[in-house]
């Protein structure tokens, strides 16, 4: 399926959070923190507005954006005033 955000928002898709502790102890998903960091896949039609591009490693806002799923894999769609940092 292919997502096309729309005016200021960008398409993240969402990095994985740690699965096992430094010793080893595997964490079930519903304990997992939820990470806020995340690979940009796409922007909006806005770009006047929108300073990140395609693959930049992003931070954004705990509670931003609509979750969504895209061949299995967890996605967020945000508005580009929810992205907090470019991770280099």
């Amino acid at each position: 399926m292919k997502v096309n955000p729309l005016g200021d928002r960008v398409l993240i898709k969402v990095q994985e959070g740690d699965t096992k502790t430094a010793g080893g102890i595997i964490i079930p998903q519903t304990a997992q923190e939820k990470t806020q960091t995340g690979v940009v896949i796409a922007i909006g039609t806005d770009t006047d507005v929108i300073k990140v591009k395609k693959n930049d490693k992003v931070m954004y806002d705990k509670y931003a954006g609509t979750q969504i799923k895209i061949d299995g894999a967890d996605h967020l769609i945000v508005k580009f005033s929810d992205v907090l940092a470019v991770i280099e």
